[in-house]
């Protein structure tokens, strides 16, 4: 089968086209400003990368197009279609479909689907519960939104009857509004936590219960739903109907809890000792996510003892709290950190775990962000920014393309608190408010305009 991947560099769309592409299809697909890493990721795969969403690409004629959710019906201002490949699609009748419906028809179907939904931290957990299944065996096939150090890839099918996913709870395509998670009828899920976010597609937070709960309305009576016990919003999802198994961790009462530091705690089920992990990683909302991991990985035959061993060879996901370089100092060094952190709960999670590990005394620590996202860029949340910025010593926002006054928002912070119209300008800020042993945290679900790099060259210089 030929496919066209409609807005192929996306994370989740070059990893189907991954996917596709080891399963023995042709694989080819274009998107706009097609550029490195993943524009060389998927040549290096043998797949054509087109620029742009051209109509002439209507001559490739391909079995299927399978369209990202990138693509929408949009017009430019002029009145001509901004993606004009999809009205020429759509003209001649063409065969079209959305990548989680692709993924369910060609890679999903007949394997055991372990699903990893929630706010936050479905990348890392999708990462922890595929480790676990690989060091215990399984050999399990995968598709997260990241890169796993100890794959170096984020997808690949598998050998092994699992599968497991990152499950998303934003929209499918412009034609297929239901969240992506529907469609991967997954016999193990995991509801990590739920917050309000995606403030473009969804109006409050009981539109997102909504999506959670027709998540769990496709899992089978022999399948099992793993729940983080302390979610008021995840106990409304389950209040709407269950018809599965249950298991809860986090909460006092759950099956599964932790007892000790996030970095070095034993696994208790049911109260009783069940293995012990012990790992680089710090932060609660990692000990929660393997926890989550350990619970789902049981339902496919690891013992909680096993999989915990697993998780001491846990290398984590790219951008998340990466060390992307230090620079000496007399007196210390200067290190810069990635992190995807983008939503209000997450920076505060990504800064209190670092200030955690650091203990005291410690170096200050410099939260320079990005609100990217959809939901910051409509100012939803802008209130909570200085709450998720408490943990750090000054705090360093880009102001650029906003339409809301960040200055203002973060007012409450005083003097810790600087604006940075553009890339320069905010890099100028950090490398002069830099001190020998500083710890300075870049935070976004882009790729920042290089900023990690360009602030290195910076303190260098």
């Amino acid at each position: 089968m030929h496919i066209h991947i409609l807005g192929i560099c996306g994370t989740f769309m070059g990893g189907l086209a991954a996917l596709a592409r080891e399963a023995g299809h042709r694989v080819t697909g274009c998107d706009a400003g097609v550029y490195p890493p993943m524009s060389d990721q998927l040549r290096a795969l043998g797949i054509e990368l087109i620029e742009g969403f051209g109509a002439d690409q209507l001559a490739l004629k391909p079995d299927m197009y399978v369209v990202g959710n990138v693509v929408s019906r949009a017009r430019a201002a002029d009145g001509t279609p901004k993606f004009p490949l999809m009205e020429a699609i759509m003209d001649s009748g063409a065969a079209y479909t959305s990548g989680p419906q692709w993924l369910a028809e060609h890679v999903l179907q007949g394997r055991h689907v372990l699903a990893v939904a929630g706010t936050h931290g479905k990348t890392t957990t999708t990462a922890m519960l595929t480790w676990i299944l690989e060091a215990n065996g399984l050999q399990p096939g995968f598709l997260v939104g990241g890169v796993p150090m100890n794959f170096g890839v984020s997808a690949r099918l598998g050998s092994g009857h699992t599968f497991t996913i990152e499950a998303d709870e934003y929209d499918t395509a412009f034609f297929d509004k239901r969240s992506k998670f529907v469609h991967y009828r997954p016999r193990t899920a995991i509801l990590n936590n739920l917050e309000f976010d995606h403030a473009d597609i969804f109006d409050d937070l009981a539109a997102i219960e909504r999506q959670f709960h027709h998540l769990i309305r496709t899992v089978p009576g022999s399948g099992r739903v793993v729940v983080n016990g302390v979610e008021e919003s995840l106990e409304r999802v389950l209040h709407k109907g269950l018809w599965s198994e249950l298991r809860s961790f986090g909460a006092a009462v759950s099956d599964f809890t932790a007892r000790g530091e996030p970095h070095a705690f034993d696994v208790l089920h049911l109260g009783q000792a069940a293995g012990r992990v012990e790992w680089a990683l710090t932060g609660v909302h990692n000990q929660l996510n393997a926890l989550a991991a350990i619970a789902a990985a049981e339902h496919v035959g690891v013992a909680p003892a096993d999989a915990a061993r697993a998780l001491a060879a846990f290398e984590n996901v790219r951008r998340r709290m990466e060390v992307r370089g230090t620079v000496q100092r007399a007196g210390g060094a200067i290190t810069v950190y990635d992190d995807f952190a983008h939503h209000p709960t997450a920076i505060r999670t990504t800064l209190d775990g670092l200030q955690r590990r650091l203990g005291s005394p410690r170096g200050r620590i410099l939260a320079v962000f990005e609100p990217r996202s959809n939901t910051m860029k409509l100012g939803t949340m802008k209130s909570q920014l200085p709450w998720s910025l408490e943990a750090a010593d000054l705090a360093f926002c880009h102001a650029g393309g906003l339409d809301w006054d960040a200055t203002e928002a973060l007012a409450s912070m005083g003097a810790r608190a600087r604006v940075g119209r553009n890339i320069d300008e905010l890099v100028a800020q950090v490398s002069a408010a830099a001190q020998a042993g500083d710890h300075i945290v870049c935070m976004s679900n882009g790729g920042f305009g290089g900023v990690h790099d360009r602030l290195l060259k910076a303190l260098a210089a």
